[in-house]
């Protein structure tokens, strides 16, 4: 997955608790060779993520859950993916948290052109982030189009919207 430019962040955040912040940024640029360029990734990343670079020789398993969740897609952005998988982002996350961390995303997405698939409970806030959207029921895909698209139709609202 690696070599092809996909980076992963799982369900659970997936840092390594007992690394530092700057530990896990580092592991997280492992299969490349550039070194002054890691160094100026990691300062982006702090630049997207600026507790972090509060907290850089913290231990990552003392962090707060939202904090190890940006951890956990900072980690994987210092691989300059070309895909990066997100599974559920936002679980166990406080709304505020969970706000910034999909504005962050949205940027990522927009300003380095990073194509981001993420698989979100959280059907509204995963819309209002997608261009392209498919609503899956019971491991089948039941619609798909254009996120906007799908937000506005009636069935979605009533069904996984609540309006």
């Amino acid at each position: 997955m690696v070599r092809l430019g996909i980076a992963h962040v799982p369900q659970g955040r997936g840092t390594f608790t007992n690394m530092t912040v700057e530990e896990n940024l580092q592991l997280g640029a492992i299969s490349r060779s550039d070194t002054k360029a890691i160094g100026s990734d990691i300062e982006r990343m702090y630049e997207h993520f600026p507790v972090l670079k509060q907290r850089y020789t913290q231990q990552a398993g003392t962090l707060s859950g939202g904090e190890q969740q940006m951890l956990a897609v900072a980690r994987a952005l210092m691989l300059r993916p070309r895909l990066m998988l997100l599974d559920e982002p936002s679980f166990g996350l406080a709304p505020l948290i969970v706000r910034d961390l999909f504005r962050i995303l949205g940027k990522i997405n927009r300003e380095e052109k990073v194509t981001i698939l993420v698989v979100e409970q959280n059907a509204q806030l995963a819309l209002e982030l997608a261009d392209q959207a498919y609503v899956i029921e019971t491991g089948r895909i039941v619609m798909s189009g254009n996120a906007k698209d799908i937000a506005n139709n009636e069935d979605v609202r009533k069904s996984y919207l609540g309006y």
